[in-house]
């Protein structure tokens, strides 16, 4: 059984004296994921693929050639491509569809020497924050069974916080890397949106989607994001910004003015261990130097309504491509086109994603265009105006990434409008594009992890990153 490692350092220093090798490595997740199948964390594993990989990068790291991630073993979220792998975004409509080709991400960090062991449960499209709406059933949370992983990338999160794998990659549209993270006592980047190409991403919604590391260190979510970020002639919407070797060069972080949503702490809406959580951490920056004051944000009541009501816009039109006659799974009922349409959609998506892609469409419509989804833009304008006006005076943004610790599954099922309110303080970021972490700040007093979150401006990764190391050590 392999040892808990929390970086690859760690990993790196053992692997310098033969004290393990990658192929070990491997081996010991191989036997952690085969004795946490309960947890349902990963659709696929990659067990012998993995194996071969491991010691053909032994070997490079013998000849002294391996790359940056050599002895990293990562998983990856099951709606990123990766070439002659399935690839279905937990949905029944992708079941047993193989990707032609790997997303960008994927080629950059197998360029890199990275072992990819498997590919991660999810909720299906990425749409969810409890990873129960997966065709391939929920994700339970390694601190507590009884208790949902966070998602939409809970698979991901739980393979790391069981220690399954180092790392792994997610997908953030509002939120879906930062909320599990949280709820498994992780670090989840969610970069500036256009650092990271979103070629070969199963989209969801392509204005907000963005590729993120799940991670037990600051060192390695850094390297990560320095390995995958970049311009890619396969997106467009990507910056073109240099990209800094952010791993080399995170240092000690200089006294800082932070804003935190004062509502954060006076909503009877956030659980009152996360309040004080946030208050302690408040105190202890204060104590350290740090400005800290609290600011009103008059939009935070129009953050959900405006970021679903894009999103599912968004949503509708990108799963209009899954029809039943292209690929994907197609109704054996179906008896011409209509019905071919129609079947393979009612049986291939799930609950969830149809009333998403209905809402969608309902706000798309000819009669309601003007008052929902142009609105919506409207005030996803005013969000960032806000933002951006927030950070002309203050460096960072700090708020808790959940209103509450990881809750029982099957407990919002009924009501999605719960579930979606658990994005209260996720979408901020996303409807703005900035680069946010969340943090792990212990546990309640059950035992579950509690996840603070910090927003800083776009393309400020670096001091993201420099500040989080700090902030992990208070």
């Amino acid at each position: 059984m392999v040892k808990s490692y929390n970086s690859l350092n760690e990993i790196k220093s053992e692997l310098a004296i033969g004290e393990i090798t990658v192929e070990k490595l491997v081996k010991g997740y191989l036997d952690k994921i085969a004795l946490n199948a309960h947890l349902n964390a990963f659709n696929e594993v990659f067990d012998q693929e993995a194996l071969i990989c491991a010691k053909k990068v032994d070997v490079r790291i013998k000849q002294g050639t391996a790359g940056k991630l050599a002895g990293m073993v990562i998983a990856i979220k099951d709606n990123i491509c990766y070439k002659g792998h399935k690839v279905s975004a937990s949905s029944k409509i992708l079941k047993d569809f193989t990707s032609i080709y790997s997303s960008t991400v994927v080629e950059r960090i197998l360029a890199e020497d990275a072992v990819i062991i498997g590919r991660c449960n999810c909720d299906e499209f990425g749409m969810g924050a409890a990873n129960e709406n997966s065709y391939f059933g929920p994700v339970k949370n390694y601190a507590d069974v009884t208790r949902v992983s966070g998602g939409s990338s809970g698979g991901s999160a739980v393979a790391v916080q069981a220690g399954m794998c180092l790392a792994a990659l997610g997908t953030d549209t509002g939120g879906s890397v930062r909320q599990p993270a949280s709820f498994c006592g992780l670090i989840g980047l969610k970069p500036t949106y256009g650092r990271i190409s979103r070629h070969g991403i199963i989209a969801y919604a392509s204005s907000f989607d963005q590729v993120g590391p799940i991670t037990k260190s600051i060192e390695d979510a850094a390297l990560l994001l320095e390995v995958m970020a970049g311009p890619d002639e396969y997106d467009g919407t990507l910056a073109n910004i240099k990209v800094p070797a952010y791993s080399e060069h995170i240092k000690p972080s200089s006294t800082k003015k932070i804003a935190y949503i004062q509502e954060s702490l006076s909503s009877p809406g956030v659980d009152k261990e996360i309040k004080n959580t946030l208050a302690a951490y408040i105190d202890k920056l204060r104590s350290d130097g740090h400005v800290v004051k609290p600011i009103a944000f008059e939009h935070l009541d129009y953050l959900v309504p405006a970021y679903y009501i894009l999103a599912m816009a968004e949503a509708s039109s990108n799963l209009s491509r899954y029809d039943g006659v292209h690929y994907g799974y197609r109704s054996p009922s179906a008896s011409d086109l209509q019905s071919t349409y129609k079947r393979s959609r009612s049986e291939g998506f799930g609950k969830e994603v149809k009333r998403r892609i209905m809402l969608g469409a309902f706000v798309l419509s000819a009669g309601y265009y003007d008052a929902y989804y142009a609105k919506a833009q409207k005030v996803r304008r005013l969000i960032k105006d806000k933002t951006e006006e927030i950070f002309k005076e203050y460096d960072f943004i700090l708020v808790p990434t959940a209103p509450e610790p990881a809750f029982a599954i099957g407990k919002n099922e009924k009501d999605p409008v719960v579930t979606y309110l658990s994005d209260i303080f996720t979408v901020q970021a996303s409807l703005t594009g900035a680069p946010a972490i969340s943090l792990p700040c212990g546990n309640n007093n059950k035992g579950l992890p509690l996840g603070l979150q910090l927003i800083a401006r776009h393309f400020e990764e670096q001091e993201l990153l420099n500040f989080s190391k700090y902030f992990l050590k208070l």
